[in-house]
């Protein structure tokens, strides 16, 4: 069969462009294998990363069809299925850029030491004094290495990375490759500097900057799901602090509050809350003001709560878990 590959390239300080490839391909080759083609036959100036036939090393991330994923994993004919892309006849055309959130330094080629950057803020390393065990080895049973078993696939590709959209509009988030192995740490039964680790990370550019979008978990290729993991570390943090200590804890707790007594959130409160401080805030309640002067020209505000049916129900199943935890 034939195909197109649409190539966004890129030199140093010059402005990108898309270069198109046509190929006789096989369903089963990889995106790989027709880069390879592609710098081996038509083009060795077309520059990308591999290490791919040594060990699952993640090097040759990369956006395909608009989403972050390994060329050596993706092949041809999932890709023609997957975006119906040989529908009408025409020749499919596989689209191929660089990954996101990353400087370019040619084609597909990223520069990888932000990533390595922020992963090292989140110190992803048992702590010096777990390991300073001086006669015998510092051993975990089956049960507490299970609890690694998911992080510790991350190969570091840089999908997550790629995708995050938290990442593209604030710069001081470490990222959700970051967070994953940091809970990682959390959850080592070796490690002993849990209570700092929890500190550092309760922040907005920790867990607290995470917008939830899911794409993190979506592109991760070994199944790992930061956002999962963030969402792990966020549990560990609430039971240490007050609703009064931060916004982003406040933010948390009273969505829960809010739904335990109503079924669903009182929007009316729900501001007043969080970004006023219960009332205490005054800078903050007279942030809310000109949104809240909108909402009522507008018809938008309302001026009435009813709690959903079932509220009862709901507010058991919350309870009963925070009892358990």
């Amino acid at each position: 069969m034939q195909v197109i590959l649409k190539i966004r390239r890129q030199k140093p300080n010059h402005t990108p462009w898309f270069q198109t490839y046509t190929l006789d391909v096989e369903p089963g080759n990889t995106v790989l294998d027709c880069l390879n083609r592609i710098k081996w036959e038509q083009d060795g100036s077309l520059t990308f990363r591999k290490n791919c036939r040594n060990t699952i090393c993640g090097s040759c991330g990369m956006k395909i069809n608009g989403r972050s994923a390994l060329a050596c994993k993706e092949n041809i004919g999932s890709e023609i299925e997957k975006f119906s892309l040989a529908a009408d006849g025409k020749t499919p055309e596989i689209t191929i850029a660089p990954f996101g959130n990353l400087p370019i330094v040619k084609d597909l080629v990223v520069d990888m030491k932000p990533f390595w950057d922020d992963l090292e803020r989140v110190e992803p390393y048992v702590s010096t004094k777990s390991r300073d065990v001086p006669e015998r080895e510092f051993l975990q049973t089956p049960e507490e290495r299970s609890q690694l078993n998911q992080m510790g696939n991350c190969i570091m590709c840089g999908a997550c990375y790629s995708e995050c959209n938290a990442k593209e509009v604030n710069a001081g988030f470490v990222g959700p490759h970051a967070l994953a192995k940091a809970y990682r740490m959390v959850a080592d039964s070796r490690d002993s500097e849990t209570e700092n680790r929890l500190e550092n990370y309760n922040s907005t550019d920790g867990v607290w900057g995470c917008t939830r979008c899911y794409f993190c978990n979506a592109v991760c290729p070994m199944e790992v799901a930061p956002m999962d993991q963030i969402g792990k570390i966020k549990q560990e943090i609430l039971p240490l602090h007050e609703a009064k200590d931060s916004r982003s804890i406040r933010h948390r707790k009273v969505l829960i509050e809010l739904v335990k007594e109503g079924g669903w959130i009182d929007e009316r409160k729900f501001g007043l809350y969080v970004i006023g401080n219960y009332f205490k805030d005054l800078k903050g309640l007279l942030s809310l003001a000109p949104l809240g002067l909108r909402m009522l020209t507008r018809g938008k505000f309302p001026t009435s709560f009813e709690a959903s049916e079932g509220t009862e129900e709901v507010r058991a199943i919350i309870e009963a878990i925070q009892q358990n935890r």
